[in-house]
């Protein structure tokens, strides 16, 4: 199926207002109000509620979408070929347990995926 460039046109259009909403959000969202003299009770207890709701996400977001993503790379291997698990399972224990010994991101990621290609290669 070929796309008009009126199709291409929109889709990259939108597109572009895709990622310049999710660059901007949360500039708009986070931006605070400048405090002033007559700042209320009411106006003090909604800052403590965004710094609250800022700790909440800072703590457990990267988490979540670290589990969300290793269970989707392992998901594939087991749905199409359950020979390439072994790799796969292995270069993620092995990531893990770099970054629990290292606690250095780099050095985890970059080990455990050269360990998933070389064990691509062999197995």
């Amino acid at each position: 199926m070929k796309t008009s460039l009126n199709e291409a046109l929109l889709l990259t259009f939108v597109m572009a207002a895709v990622i310049f909403f999710c660059r901007v959000f949360p500039f708009l969202f986070f931006r605070g109000k400048k405090s002033g003299a007559a700042e209320t009770s009411m106006e003090g207890s909604s800052d403590r509620r965004k710094e609250a709701f800022l700790a909440f996400v800072e703590k457990t977001v990267p988490p979540a979408a670290m589990t969300v993503l290793a269970f989707n790379a392992l998901a594939g291997p087991v749905k199409t070929n359950p020979h390439e698990l072994i790799p796969a399972l292995a270069a993620a224990v092995f990531t893990a347990a770099v970054h629990l010994w290292r606690r250095n991101p780099l050095i985890s990621i970059f080990g455990g995926t050269a360990l998933f290609m070389l064990l691509q290669r062999i197995i």
